[in-house]
């Protein structure tokens, strides 16, 4: 720690490690043996979209990325009650759901924001699972603290605990979890869940 910041007590933000986000396929293989759950087949990246012509290029020019691949996948933004959007990208009919691909779409719009200076509007990425009953559950990363939790709805505005709790102990080994649990935002209505 410098000087300075030991003068002032700040330290600085944890910063964001996306990479992590190629390491949820294989979180994705433990969700499906131990949990029984499977991917949905849609991702988001939450953001607070911002004003200004720049913010709009930018998340246009991550949108045509998305959609100049090949095997595009289907692109959309939504905002949610609190004035966040939700970029969302579904994957293509395509049994098992290409976890990876949907990754590397969530990493590369995660990173245009970043890159082009609008990282601190980042809120989370979103990769939804259900179980063959339909229960769906969100594996979320959170951008500002570069770990995961899981969240699982039960109702509106209620959620299961003990589920998300359950998740984050067959997790810990893959990817780094969110260990205060105040963290674990409540994501209601988000994309998928």
């Amino acid at each position: 720690m410098g000087l300075w910041k030991a003068i002032t007590g700040r330290s600085e933000p944890v910063r964001a490690d996306l990479d992590a986000l190629f390491e949820v396929p294989s979180a994705a293989i433990i969700l499906e043996t131990e949990m029984g759950l499977s991917p949905v087949g849609e991702a988001s990246v939450c953001y607070r979209a911002a004003g200004g012509a720049a913010f709009h290029h930018t998340q246009r020019e991550a949108i045509e990325l998305l959609e100049a691949d090949p095997d595009a996948p289907a692109v959309r933004t939504t905002t949610d009650d609190f004035g966040f959007t939700w970029l969302t990208v579904t994957a293509g009919e395509t049994d098992p759901v290409d976890v990876a691909g949907l990754c590397t779409d969530l990493h590369a719009v995660n990173t245009a924001l970043e890159g082009a200076g609008f990282g601190p509007a980042l809120l989370c990425t979103l990769v939804p699972f259900a179980d063959p009953g339909g229960r769906t559950v969100g594996l979320v990363y959170l951008y500002k603290q570069g770990t995961f939790y899981a969240f699982a709805p039960t109702g509106p505005q209620q959620r299961d605990n003990l589920t998300e709790i359950a998740l984050r102990d067959a997790l810990s080994a893959e990817l780094p979890m969110e260990k205060d649990l105040s963290r674990w935002l409540a994501v209601w209505e988000a994309p998928g869940l």
